[in-house]
């Protein structure tokens, strides 16, 4: 049972986390071009389709912690110190995207959208996509020193 638990927390760890880390990093950048250019429909449609990314991922990416309890509970490492640390992180990590990265990814889209049908004009500039972009390096920084947490389990007596 603990391998194929540890297998489904890999591959949704993988296949959910993998693309919010590159869909929100690639939306600043995405999203600066469309500012520069408000009638780009293509660049619009490109920062809708990343946001949906992100969030449609992160919702998906639930599985991953729920996973790893489950892996982490199987093979009674729970009380480990880089298990702890691992999910101190991971909760930080999340309440980075929810509360950092993707608000500010939808204020950004509704704004460029606003623009587009010239409902009203843009009040986002270059410094908030920046600022969003600082955000998602820290969401992606944190997912990496788990990731490696995983790999090197400090003080693990399972042989990692």
């Amino acid at each position: 049972m603990t391998k194929f638990l540890l297998t489904v927390h890999i591959l949704f760890a993988i296949l959910a986390i993998g693309p919010v880390a590159v869909a929100a990093s690639m939306f600043p950048p995405t999203a600066r071009r469309a500012l520069a250019a408000p009638t780009d429909a293509q660049a619009l449609a490109s920062v809708r389709l990343l946001h949906r990314i992100c969030r449609v991922y992160a919702a998906v990416g639930v599985a991953v912690p729920v996973f790893g309890f489950a892996t982490a509970k199987n093979m009674g490492i729970l009380g480990d110190t880089w298990i702890i640390v691992s999910i101190v992180l991971t909760t930080i990590a999340a309440g980075a995207l929810i509360a950092l990265v993707l608000p500010r990814q939808d204020a950004i889209l509704t704004e460029l959208e606003a623009t587009a049908t010239g409902d009203g004009e843009t009040a986002t500039d270059v410094r908030r996509t920046i600022q969003l972009a600082m955000f998602t390096g820290v969401f992606n920084l944190l997912w990496a020193v788990v990731t490696v947490l995983m790999i090197l389990r400090p003080g693990s007596t399972t042989g990692g």
